[in-house]
């Protein structure tokens, strides 16, 4: 196995031997927090993704013994409640709009890779299992990526932005102001970039500094302060008023002609 953070590492290897003898695995590869060097325990995600030799959601045993394979782990190792997997046939890779088995929000169900997760594996990924993404995975286009991150932006996030109770729980606040920054980077300059830089390209374009400084004490601090209940409703509306008016600006930015 590739090296891993040393908290997630015993967890990775259990799963990748019950993997193993679950399905006909071809490789298996981590992206995200985990293979960008931003990983924190049961804060980031354990993003995988699972090559396989035949399409786990066409065949209904293989759906059930991962079903069972993934219930079993979230009882028995607290970090597992963070861990998700796709499922990807090898004959499918190339389909970037193809929806894909996947393990997520302790449930099992069927969504696409996405393009950024298809560039973050291109870019560095973490290989814990056979080939690497090079050797199985197309290249994804750069128009591709694009054209994904701007209607995610314009369609998913603007909108989302006008509900305002969803904004009072501490996941959209973590994640809506981070991911218009990345995007923006991105849109603009063609990389990825870690949560951690998010929080500096937020303090630098002109995110309120106590937000900035609220996700990053979730994400970071060893004892994260409690949120008292005033705090949370003006934190609520500082995200989703940066969230709100910073999204035309990126899409401006990067649009025809910027």
């Amino acid at each position: 196995m590739a090296a891993a953070p040393d908290a997630a590492r015993p967890l990775l290897d259990r799963f990748l031997a019950a993997l193993r003898d679950a399905v006909p695995l071809e490789a298996l590869w981590a992206h995200g927090s985990l293979a960008l060097g931003d990983y924190r325990p049961y804060r980031s995600d354990l993003d995988l993704i699972a090559v396989v030799r035949e399409d786990a959601g066409a065949d209904p045993a293989a759906r059930a013994r991962l079903k069972a394979l993934h219930r079993r782990l979230h009882r028995e190792v607290p970090l597992a409640a963070k861990l998700h997997c796709s499922y990807m046939a090898a004959d499918r890779l190339a389909g970037a709009g193809l929806d894909h088995l996947t393990w997520a929000h302790a449930e099992l169900y069927s969504r696409p890779v996405t393009p950024v997760t298809r560039r973050e594996l291109h870019t560095g990924a973490l290989v814990l299992h056979g080939p690497g993404p090079g050797g199985l995975l197309p290249p994804l286009p750069d128009a591709e990526l694009t054209e994904f991150i701007r209607k995610d932006l314009a369609e998913y996030w603007l909108p989302a932005a006008a509900a305002r109770r969803r904004w009072l729980r501490d996941v959209w606040v973590d994640l809506g102001p981070i991911t218009v920054a990345r995007a923006g980077v991105t849109l603009r300059e063609g990389r990825l970039i870690t949560k951690g830089e998010a929080l500096d390209v937020l303090a630098a374009s002109g995110a309120p500094a106590r937000l900035v400084a609220d996700i990053r004490d979730r994400r970071y601090a060893e004892h994260p302060a409690r949120t008292a209940p005033h705090w949370r409703l003006r934190r609520a509306a500082l995200a989703r008023e940066f969230v709100r008016s910073r999204i035309p600006v990126t899409l401006a930015e990067s649009g025809p002609g910027a």
